[in-house]
Order: structure tokens, then sequence, then C-alpha cells
């Protein structure tokens, strides 16, 4: 038994969406997002509360029709909004593994497993050798007579995800799955999720609002604001080379400092002080310039140029320290060497040790290679 998605050239792609909108009562959820997946790709949709990328993934899933667009699977379609086409769930080779577990609370944790094997019409035979084989592969093999009321929530996720890795989709979907988990479970969970992407060899769809869970499990990531797509490839790329304001202070850890800034001649001022050279950007008056965190320090630096700041709070981080300041009403982050503290809302000098890593005009699209 198994997935038709292994069959497919490794030059389709796994997953097509194109000119993908939803509307609702005249809202737009989801509004012309256009992505390519290749096969066995981990692709997170990552974005603010309200973004569209649960009502994305619910479309993949077959749990809602677009308004607009159309989405394929190995080449094929399954669903369109212009056509109606519309493949069901059960028959998209796609598994959905929800927020809330979903566990069947009357079945057992091997009867949870079985149903879908049932549904899919395995033979007795080769559902009980596949439950055997997930329930073994995720390290349950315990629980298998245990219903979900007794069993813990990490627990019950490993089963929500042996249930659906069972009938082996050729395309796995997880909608939040790690958001109910205390923070050294998740941890624990992300490299496990990553361990199941890496054994089944499923194109993986995952939706978060977490980044870092995003930059750490991704093969491709796609960063949703507003139901549109801001940018979309791999996540090194996202972060050094970030298209649009939203997406370079959204995803790193900590996030970049925008700067806004005036033409002073060939220079670009900030707070009555020439920050960065502005040949780069030609015919811009204003701008905002990305800054990462290491390029920003607390305390004077000859030859460098500095402002005035308070000091709001630190961090220790790996041996530094993170740094916030505030200039005016605008956060700056800043890595000091070492443990740093100071008295809140005390004068701090920060100073700009590089150039700028970006420049953005003032719509927030970058204008600088």
């Amino acid at each position: 038994m198994e997935s038709r998605m292994n069959a497919i050239s490794p030059t389709t792609p796994a997953i097509a969406i194109e000119h993908l909108t939803k509307r609702f009562n005249g809202n737009t959820a989801v509004d012309d997002v256009n992505i390519s997946v290749p096969p066995g790709s981990f692709l997170v949709l990552v974005g603010p509360s309200g973004c569209g990328k649960s009502t994305l993934l619910r479309m993949l899933a077959g749990l809602e029709p677009p308004t607009e667009g159309q989405i394929s699977f190995g080449g094929k379609v399954v669903t369109s909004g212009q056509s109606g086409v519309t493949i069901t769930a059960a028959a998209r080779d796609a598994g959905l593994v929800f927020q809330s577990y979903a566990l069947w609370p009357h079945k057992t944790v091997e009867g949870n497993i079985d149903w879908p094997l049932k549904v899919a019409n395995w033979s007795r035979q080769d559902r009980a050798a596949r439950i055997d084989e997930v329930l073994k592969f995720l390290d349950i093999e315990a629980l298998r007579h245990r219903y979900p009321a007794e069993i813990s929530g990490g627990q019950q996720q490993r089963v929500a995800i042996a249930r659906t890795i069972g009938p082996r989709p050729g395309i796995l979907l997880l909608d939040e799955p790690l958001s109910n988990l205390d923070a050294k479970l998740r941890v624990d969970m992300r490299s496990e999720l990553m361990r199941i992407h890496r054994a089944t060899k499923a194109t993986s769809v995952y939706v978060t609002h977490d980044q870092v869970e995003a930059m750490t499990m991704a093969t491709h990531v796609a960063v949703l604001r507003n139901g549109r797509v801001e940018q979309f490839g791999p996540p090194d790329e996202l972060l050094l080379r970030p298209q649009t304001t939203f997406v370079a202070t959204f995803l790193g850890t900590p996030a970049g400092n925008l700067i806004p800034v005036e033409r002073n001649g060939a220079a670009f001022r900030f707070n009555g002080v020439d920050l960065a050279s502005a040949t780069n950007a030609p015919g811009l008056e204003t701008a905002q310039l990305l800054y990462r965190a290491q390029d920003i320090t607390v305390g004077r630096r000859d030859g460098l140029p500095c402002a005035m700041a308070r000091y709001a709070e630190s961090a220790p981080i790996a041996g530094q320290s993170m740094v916030t300041c505030m200039i005016g009403d605008m956060r700056v982050t800043a890595m000091v060497d070492g443990f740093f503290r100071a008295e809140p809302g005390a004068e701090v000098e920060v100073t700009f040790l590089r150039a700028p890593d970006a420049v953005f005009n003032a719509e927030g699209q970058r204008v600088t290679e």
C-alpha cells in the first residue's frame, strides 16, 4: 500500500498552488497565492494570527473549497475555483494532524490508528502489521490499549501523528501541532517531526506562527501577511535577503532593526547622525535601513556613527547580552559581549558597527542587491 506520490516525476511539483484565493462574506482570507513545492520538501507556512495560513492549509486538506485558483498534487488537480473540480479529502493522498489532536475518545490508541486504515480498505493482516510498525516507530507500543484520556498531551500528539502517517500519505499537513505542548516538549517534538519527515519521505506542509519553528524545520518557508505571500524560498534566503521590511523584522532571533533615515547629501541621516552612504539607493529621499542586532552595540566606538538612547532591558544569550534600548519611541536591539545591565531609563550610546544589511523604500520594498 504505497503512496501515489512516490511514483511522480521528481521534476513535477508535489504541490502546485496557482492564484489561490478564498473569500468569506466578502472578506479575503487568502489572496492570489502562488507556490510550487518540490517532492519531499518540508514547507512551513508562517505568519501572524489571521494571515491566512490555516485557511490555506484547510484548502490543501479539502476542508474548504477555493473561491478562485487551483491546487494540484503531483500534477493532478485536486480542487479548482474556476472549474468546480473538487476531490474529496479522503481521496487526496494527504494526511492532516490537527492542532487539537482530535483523537476519538471512545477508541484505544490502537483503534485510533486502525480506523483510517480500515476506511482505506486495508486488509486486516496489513492493518495489524502497519499498526505494529507505527507504534514502534513513534515509541508508543506500551500505550496500545489505552484511551486518549489516559495518556499525556505529548503522548496524544504522537498518537495523532501515528494515525495520520499510518496510511502512508504522500502529503502530510500539520496545523500548529505543537502549540498545546510545553516549551521543552515542543523542542523534543520538533526533532521528532523532522525525523518522521525524513523517514516517511512525505512532502510536508506545516503551519505555525512561531518563526523559530519555521527556520528550524523548513526546507522552504512561505511568509504570509494579510492573506498574501510576502516571500517564499529556503529559510537562509529569507534570512539573508528579505525582500520586504515585514519579512526582515518577522524572521530572525532577535529581529532586525529598521532605522528610518533621510537623505543628507551623499549620506542617509538618522537623529542628526549620518549613518550610511546613500549612493546605492539613488533617487530615495527617505528610506529604511536594516541593521541586524549584531551590527549594533552599546558604548561609543571611535570613528563609527553613534546615537543616544535609553536603556530598556537585556537578556543573556550564549555569552552575550541582547540589549534593548529606546531612541524616542523606536526600539533598537543590540548585542554586547558578556553580561550587560543598566538602570531602566538610563542614557546609553548605541554604535552602528557596519553598513546596513539592506535598504528599503518607504513602502517597505527592498531596493539594494
